[in-house]
């Protein structure tokens, strides 16, 4: 992979994504995207899919979906291995983003914090966890939640190493599996749907999934 961010996506010295204004946000995020997205027709697009999927779980903005859905509409045969390299690579990841919180925290993790302007975000966390534990994880890592600032977040207030790698791995892997699979099954419509609506699918989602823990409570 030998070709660089083109110069144009990239924000001037000390301002964020969200700091810049909203014309240029966009065309920021778009001209990222179609970055990603590039990657489809070339070569390289497994090792790329792997190091988008490993990026997006500490620092990088785009999601892997972008090129996910691409591969798989290339080569629908291929569904479950293109998720497969997602989900093991973001749960990797999400390991490094965790290094990140538990031992750099004040040299590095603030400062990714701080680029996604998150900081308010991120004093949130503590109460989450503090509630949730295991579940806001996997819910940050399915949804379009920011995952890398859980990711960061759970190294800070030391989370179990092992049950934080288990959960990332169930909740992205459902995540990927889910847009694969939709996708080898429905071909072209679903990818439209997907496009389309993928926040709100995702949010929908987990209304299910919470409502249907609360079922199992109540009775």
């Amino acid at each position: 992979m030998t070709q660089d961010v083109p110069d144009a996506v990239v924000p001037s010295a000390g301002e964020s994504p969200a700091q810049a204004t909203p014309a240029a946000s966009r065309r920021i995020h778009r001209r990222l995207y179609d970055w990603v997205l590039h990657w489809a027709e070339t070569p390289y697009a497994l090792p790329a899919l792997f190091i988008l999927s490993f990026a997006e779980s500490s620092f990088f903005p785009i999601p892997p979906d972008v090129l996910l859905i691409a591969l798989v509409m290339g080569a629908r045969t291929r569904w479950f291995r293109y998720a497969a390299v997602c989900t093991v690579a973001s749960a990797l990841g999400g390991i490094l983003g965790y290094a990140i919180g538990y031992g750099l925290m004040e040299s590095i993790g603030q400062r990714i914090i701080a680029f996604y302007q998150a900081e308010e975000y991120y004093a949130r966390v503590m109460d989450w966890y503090s509630r949730y534990d295991y579940w806001i994880v996997f819910i940050a890592a399915l949804t379009p939640i920011p995952y890398k600032v859980f990711t960061i977040a759970s190294g800070a207030f030391h989370m179990n190493l092992l049950g934080f790698t288990l959960v990332s791995i169930v909740g992205r892997g459902t995540r990927f599996f889910a847009v694969a699979a939709l996708l080898y099954v429905f071909g072209p419509p679903m990818k439209r749907l997907i496009d389309k609506y993928f926040d709100l699918l995702c949010i929908v989602f987990v209304l299910l999934l919470i409502g249907g823990f609360a079922v199992i409570k109540l009775f």
